[in-house]
């Protein structure tokens, strides 16, 4: 066969390969045309989300900036309405602790539908007030709200509790207040509070005038430790109404017959003899009268 015989054939092949090829890229390209158009939507998907994603962190800043300040006012307006609540419990406590001085008065208070409730409010606000102080608290601010509303709370107490009606009430229907009082002699350190201290042992001795009273106080768990601690204050006052609580204990039969042995095996004589030579009058004469008081404990041995 001569050349010009299959010399078209061979050409037309390659041509038609070449179309082939032609064809499959173009077909490529529009594949890659279609995902680049895909990837072109993604991309614009993403960055709408992206748009919206941080239009919406703009949205919560600034609402929890909105809420932070709404906090922090709401926190100014209850300090300040806890300072306000402070300042006339501190005045109408005051007020009432001058009233309570009158018999009558008191007996119209206890006679009140309130006046469980008051007592064990006033149990909550002294445990609170003791719960606040700070642990390196060298001295008080006698003039604080916060001290004269105690103050005033515990001299309300003290008040009612030196009326024979007001004894039974407390030992009766304020059994709390008497174990809060108790349990706070006990949590504050020596030379700390000791107005408030004293009023709460005044308040204490008191209701140990009524015998149920005393022997509520002195069966409480921890009631003799607890007066060994008082008489390690170094404040004078306190000391002598630890004594004065004590005493009422050794010169009721009933009650020392059940504290003897524990008294006996506890007691601080020296302590109460080094109380017996203090300077302050007071306080060595109760001293002196406890240490010959304390003598019964031999004979019941």
């Amino acid at each position: 066969m001569q050349l010009r015989d299959f010399l078209p054939k061979i050409v037309n092949g390659d041509i038609l390969g070449a179309f082939q090829k032609l064809d499959a890229i173009e077909s490529n390209m529009e594949k890659k045309e279609e995902e680049i158009e895909q990837l072109k939507m993604d991309c614009e998907h993403f960055r709408s989300r992206l748009e919206t994603a941080q239009a919406d962190c703009m949205r919560e800043k600034k609402e929890k900036l909105d809420l932070r300040q709404q906090l922090n006012e709401a926190k100014q307006q209850l300090l300040q309405q806890a300072e306000y609540c402070t300042e006339m419990g501190a005045a109408v406590c005051t007020l009432l602790w001058g009233v309570s001085s009158n018999e009558e008065a008191v007996k119209t208070i206890l006679g009140g539908s309130k006046a469980v409730k008051f007592f064990t409010i006033t149990a909550q606000t002294m445990e609170s007030f003791v719960k606040s102080l700070s642990e390196d608290m060298k001295q008080q601010d006698l003039d604080s709200n916060e001290n004269q509303f105690v103050l005033a709370l515990a001299g309300i107490v003290t008040n009612v509790a030196a009326l024979a009606c007001g004894r039974e009430f407390l030992v009766s229907s304020s059994r709390e207040l008497l174990d809060t009082m108790m349990h706070l002699l006990g949590d504050m350190k020596p030379g700390l509070c000791t107005k408030f201290k004293v009023l709460m042992l005044m308040s204490l001795y008191n209701v140990s005038i009524n015998l149920k009273g005393l022997k509520y106080i002195s069966e409480s768990p921890g009631f003799i430790p607890l007066l060994w601690w008082l008489l390690n204050d170094p404040d004078t006052e306190v000391c002598l109404h630890a004594l004065r609580l004590l005493q009422s204990v050794i010169l009721e039969p009933e009650v020392l017959a059940k504290s003897a042995s524990e008294m006996r095996d506890t007691l601080p004589f020296q302590r109460i003899i080094a109380l017996s030579k203090s300077r302050n009058a007071d306080l060595q004469a109760l001293a002196k009268e406890l240490l010959e008081d304390l003598k019964i404990l031999e004979y019941e041995a």
